[in-house]
């Protein structure tokens, strides 16, 4: 099976999966998720796999990845961007948060923006998920 057909997959069918951002999240302004304690995964090089199902065209959606240690202090910069997304399909990225074993908390934020002619805002329907790298 390809990493393509896999992170599909996963994505749909993968009960057991942890989520940054549910299935089926819409999004119509920036915004972001609740934090994910990380447990066991803490120190982990980890999978995120971004997973757009739903876009409109003249938009875009760009999601950053933050860290924290209480679930509270976010400090001032994130520890990934994923590059700025215009269509739908699956985006995987490793981080490595080996260096980081302070970080017991993750959190997804995202900016989106619309242009153009049309509905006058946004509107994306994506997940994040997060695993253990295998590699």
């Amino acid at each position: 099976m390809d990493l393509n057909n896999r992170m599909n997959n996963s994505v749909m069918t993968n009960s057991t999966a942890r989520y940054l951002v549910p299935v089926g999240t819409l999004a119509e302004s920036s915004g972001q998720c609740a934090p994910l304690e990380l447990g066991a995964l803490a120190g982990k090089t980890l999978l995120l796999i971004l997973q757009i199902s739903n876009v409109l065209e003249q938009e875009s959606l760009h999601v950053s990845i933050w860290g924290s240690a209480d679930g509270q202090d976010w400090g001032t910069q994130a520890l990934f961007w994923f590059p700025q997304k215009f269509y739908s399909g699956a985006t995987p990225s490793a981080l490595n948060l080996g260096l980081r074993p302070d970080i017991k908390f993750l959190q997804a934020r995202w900016e989106v923006n619309r242009w153009g002619r049309g509905i006058p805002r946004p509107h994306f329907r994506f997940a994040l998920e997060v695993e253990e790298s295998a590699g």
